[in-house]
């Protein structure tokens, strides 16, 4: 292992939103979460985290961007610092000592910088995603390995999203998040995703509390469109006929009832959106993100255009204390830049 603390440049990692395509509740466990089935995709929006070896005893945390807010400065819930702190746990042992027989940090502190791109507590994993690139990116700047059987319990332990996203790619994730298993992207042009997320809080808890209250669809079809979609992607399915199936996708997520009843106004903002836009609207997670499936990103970027325009008008209402987040996007995890290596955290 190379001196951690010379390192020249941090570490760079890019923490990418997730969506379900389809969000199956199968049942509640003896531990008291709930077996899933669903088909989830990565988006090129993205949170940006570096990572720095830094003198002192306890890791730093800077949080900036558009979607950064209260609640997500370095105190000790956040999942950035969790995951450090989770991390020095598994791997153990805090001194070594170097070849001039000084003591240096094995695992020195990091000075973390997370720049939010991500809107916070939207059903779309931010926080997860930030778990997961700290998995890599500390391990990384401290110059040490962890097998993949360590990295999934680090991840699984800080949340269930997260072991999804050290899969680097669309997944079925079954049981509580411990099962996934990677499946191929949609084939052609990667298919455009316009996200809409009003800032209404949708207390996680609370929508499966209505869940099992019985706020749910009583079909099971959710779990047969997120079966046969698993399928049809490891078969070679094509972004134009993913397209085809977004109203089938649009209704497959069994929480979308609950989060309704927790929340009656995303009823309404789906209906002004699916008025509006002529498309199906789906929900992500437990909401309140709503998705609009394009053939397309630049066909995802005329649809947003056309929501900012109609709410700034006036003509759409989206409750909140704040104005909702409009982002088209596009499935498929984004790349850094070049010049994101060189940059100071």
């Amino acid at each position: 292992m190379s001196d951690p603390l010379a390192r020249l440049t941090p570490v760079v990692r890019l923490a990418p939103a997730k969506l379900n395509l389809t969000l199956a509740v199968l049942g509640r466990r003896p531990d008291g979460f709930h077996d899933l089935h669903s088909v989830m995709v990565p988006l090129a929006v993205a949170d940006r985290l570096s990572f720095a070896p830094t003198a002192g005893d306890s890791d730093r945390l800077h949080v900036s961007g558009p979607t950064s807010g209260p609640g997500m400065g370095p105190d000790a819930d956040n999942l950035v610092l969790r995951a450090l702190a989770a991390l020095r746990e598994r791997l153990g042992g805090r001194a070594k000592a170097t070849r001039d027989g000084d003591l240096r940090p094995f695992l020195p502190a990091l000075a973390v910088r997370l720049e939010k791109r991500i809107p916070v507590a939207a059903g779309l994993g931010g926080g997860s995603s930030d778990a997961a690139a700290t998995i890599d990116g500390a391990l990384e700047a401290w110059g040490v390995e962890l097998d993949p059987e360590g990295r999934g319990a680090v991840a699984l332990a800080l949340g269930s999203d997260v072991p999804f996203f050290l899969a680097g790619g669309p997944a079925v994730v079954i049981g509580r998040g411990e099962g996934v298993a990677s499946l191929p992207a949609p084939t052609g042009e990667a298919a455009g995703i316009l996200l809409v997320t009003p800032s209404l809080a949708v207390p996680t808890a609370a929508v499966y509390a209505a869940f099992a209250a019985g706020a749910r669809p009583g079909t099971g079809s959710s779990r047969l469109t997120s079966h046969h979609l698993a399928d049809e992607l490891r078969s070679g399915l094509s972004t134009r006929a993913l397209a085809e199936r977004a109203g089938i996708l649009a209704s497959a997520n069994d929480l979308a009832a609950a989060t309704a009843q927790v929340v009656p106004e995303i009823v309404f903002i789906r209906r002004a959106l699916m008025r509006l836009l002529a498309r199906p609207v789906g929900q992500s997670g437990s909401g309140p993100t709503l998705w609009v499936l394009y053939p397309s990103e630049p066909a995802a970027a005329v649809a947003a255009e056309r929501v900012r325009e109609v709410i700034a008008a006036g003509a759409l209402h989206v409750p909140g204390d704040r104005a909702p987040s409009v982002i088209a996007t596009r499935i498929g995890a984004a790349t850094p830049a070049p010049s994101d290596e060189g940059a100071n955290p």
